[in-house]
């Protein structure tokens, strides 16, 4: 059966557990897939991506809210920068 791997990088389960620091070194900042029997088994991916990542899912979520009152029938407010 063929997987999607989702990352440029690779390491087995015994990589990973002989030196876990080199093995997210060599993502060289993106996250590195953890191969267990050729197939994907989880992502180790570096704090600063996964934090990037949090980042962009709360600017996703803060958007649909804001789309979802764009369209509620309710008044527009307008306020400046200044007033928040």
């Amino acid at each position: 059966m063929a997987h999607v791997i989702l990352a440029e990088t690779t390491a087995s389960i015994s990589e990973l557990k002989k030196n876990p620091m080199g093995t997210i070194a060599a993502g060289e900042g993106f996250p590195v897939a953890i191969l267990n029997r050729n197939e994907p088994a989880f992502y180790c991916i570096p704090a600063k991506a996964y934090e990037a990542l949090m980042d962009k899912l709360e600017d996703a979520e803060l958007n649909a809210i804001a789309d979802a009152r764009l369209h509620d029938g309710k008044a527009m407010v307008k306020v400046t920068l200044d007033e928040l």
